[in-house]
């Protein structure tokens, strides 16, 4: 089982440069603009990974009553999947469900 560590806090989204605002009710892990995180974790909250590359929104998977991001690392490809936030931009997840 996955250990998960709180950790809501601000940040600049390295992809589209817009300031991201704390989630306030769980841990923000990816830009609610433009879907992009960045793999900075090994364990949710934990800040321990060393790759630090973006992840790129490449897909959605359906997920009991809201939707998964599947995420692609650009730096060392790894898949990553995490659940929307309540905020996200519904028209960058219907276009990211469209990708093929």
């Amino acid at each position: 089982m996955k250990k998960f560590t709180m950790i809501d806090e601000e940040f600049i989204c390295e992809h589209c440069g817009k300031k991201v605002e704390k989630l306030k009710v769980t841990a923000r892990d990816h830009c609610p603009y433009c879907l992009y995180s960045k793999h900075v974790d090994i364990n949710p909250g934990d800040r321990q990974n060393p790759c630090k590359g973006l992840l790129k929104p490449v897909g959605i998977e359906k997920f009991k009553d809201t939707f998964k991001i599947v995420y692609q690392c650009e730096k060392c490809r790894k898949q990553h999947k995490n659940i929307m936030a309540k905020d996200d931009d519904m028209n960058k997840i219907i276009e990211i469900s469209k990708q093929k």
